[in-house]
């Protein structure tokens, strides 16, 4: 039977979706596309209605789960978002966290095509990062986005060299914690919520 083109186009969300948690979770060669497709819960022959290429969709779940990552920071003040990023719970949601963490590794060694992606994120992370720093009045305007640069870049470097060691290692909770005590000193503004409960999602 037949299905509907709104059909298609939600099986088609639901692959990009399940591909992003995969692909966070497991890396870009980690998962192939039979497998992916089979935890979507659709054969592998379906792949190519949707998608001309594997590279096709890592660029598309790449977009999806860092457009999700802002999604899920709107709302934080700068501190309440590495106290979310720079945190054990993210650290070890893998295919729940944050797409830049998990495969900018991935993402140096890909095609120019999913650089841009990420680097199209990175530029809207930093955007919304500036935007939110700059809101604040007590913080310094010049300069920011080189701050926002530094910042961004240690909290994702933090979570990575964590991710490195054993999950049961007293080193990876102690690269977070340093790197967040660091992270938070650096602003002129006092963390609002040590240890939010709420999750991070892209």
């Amino acid at each position: 039977m037949k299905i509907t083109k709104a059909q298609s186009l939600a099986n088609r969300a639901h692959i990009v979706e399940t591909a992003s948690e995969l692909f966070r979770e497991r890396g870009y060669d980690g998962v192939g596309v039979a497998e992916l497709m089979a935890a979507a819960g659709f054969t592998q022959g379906g792949f190519y209605k949707h998608f001309g290429s594997k590279a096709d969709l890592m660029a598309e779940a790449a977009a999806n789960s860092l457009s999700h990552s802002l999604t899920s920071s709107e709302g934080l003040e700068v501190a309440e978002f590495i106290d979310l990023y720079v945190s054990r719970d993210h650290r070890d949601g893998r295919g729940s966290g944050c797409t830049m963490a998990a495969l900018c590794g991935d993402a140096a060694r890909q095609s120019d095509e999913l650089k841009a992606t990420f680097a199209s994120g990175v530029e809207s992370t930093l955007a919304a990062l500036e935007e939110k720093y700059k809101a604040r009045q007590d913080a310094p305007q010049d300069g920011v986005r080189a701050k926002m640069i530094d910042m961004l870049a240690h909290a994702i470097g933090a979570v990575m060299l964590s991710r490195a060691c054993p999950d049961d290692s007293s080193l990876a909770d102690e690269i977070l914690k340093v790197c967040h005590a660091e992270i938070i000193a650096s602003l002129p503004l006092s963390p609002v919520s040590q240890g939010a409960d709420r999750g991070f999602e892209g």
